[in-house]
């Protein structure tokens, strides 16, 4: 397969899988476009036979052979990945990076010189479609490749950019670990409703609806939460007394804790 692909996924993994079925049906290209690599047999079995696209025999061979290359590979196996394909890194291909806590700086040197790079963090609602990606760009990228990536991450969900990478950590810190807080907060309330006697499959349909209608109340209306949060507490009524217990048990503090270990923690995993 010596014909270039728009698109070479390195790693075939859940992300992968979930970016090529969103832009399979955002029809932003063709299956024949696109093609993966990965060291596992049965994940580049499962992406070709789910989607029909092809596998690449090596990493080398797919970076040489494509226009964009997504590098969809865990951070501690990312360093390794860019030792191999660095002599094949070509200047008129775009790399795009989803590996946590792997600065721009890293994937530059590893690249070589003229190696043009976006930095994507995604959170997992995307493998639903219904994901959050915040993009920079590296030093040579350009803002048409700005533009293709987020053509990319839109297809699972909404994406916008940042110009300083400094912020990317407190973005995994808010929306990449976001996903996590919320599905605590509903064990939480899960377990608060069988306390109270409900029954447990009850209460976890009850939790489950609650979420998702709550979610379309802020993103459906043009409401503050703030204002939804006003609109639903009628003086001296029984949510007043839950969210009075919430923050006299310091619920706005343990998520403001949350969300700065999580950055801290990214800080720390790309050396900063």
């Amino acid at each position: 397969m010596s014909r270039t692909k728009k698109v070479g996924f390195v790693g075939a993994g859940n992300m992968a899988g979930a970016l090529i079925r969103g832009v399979l049906e955002a029809r932003l290209y063709r299956a024949g476009e696109l093609w993966v690599t990965d060291p596992l047999p049965a994940q580049r079995r499962r992406i070709r036979r789910s989607y029909g696209v092809d596998a690449a025999s090596d990493n080398r061979q797919l970076v040489r052979g494509s226009q964009m290359i997504v590098l969809a590979v865990k951070p501690q196996a990312l360093p390794q990945v860019l030792d191999e394909i660095r002599e094949a890194a070509r200047a008129q291909a775009l790399f795009v990076s989803i590996a946590a806590g792997f600065p721009l700086r890293r994937l530059e040197e590893r690249l070589g010189p003229e190696a043009r790079v976006v930095r994507v963090m995604p959170n997992t609602p995307a493998l639903l479609g219904k994901g959050v990606s915040v993009l920079v760009a590296g030093s040579r990228a350009t803002k048409a490749d700005l533009r293709a990536a987020l053509r990319v991450f839109r297809a699972v969900g909404d994406a916008l950019t940042v110009a300083d990478e400094f912020l990317l950590d407190a973005v995994t810190g808010l929306s990449g670990s976001g996903p996590a807080y919320v599905y605590r907060f509903a064990e939480a309330l899960i377990e608060a409703g069988v306390r109270q006697g409900v029954d447990p499959a009850i209460a976890g349909r009850l939790v489950f609806g609650t979420i998702e209608g709550a979610a379309a109340m802020l993103t459906g209306t043009k409401m503050t939460p703030k204002q939804l949060r006003e609109m639903v507490s009628s003086p001296g009524g029984t949510t007043l007394a839950g969210l009075a217990a919430l923050e006299g048990a310091g619920f706005m503090q343990a998520i403001t804790a949350a969300v700065g270990a999580a950055t801290e923690r990214s800080r720390e995993l790309g050396g900063r």
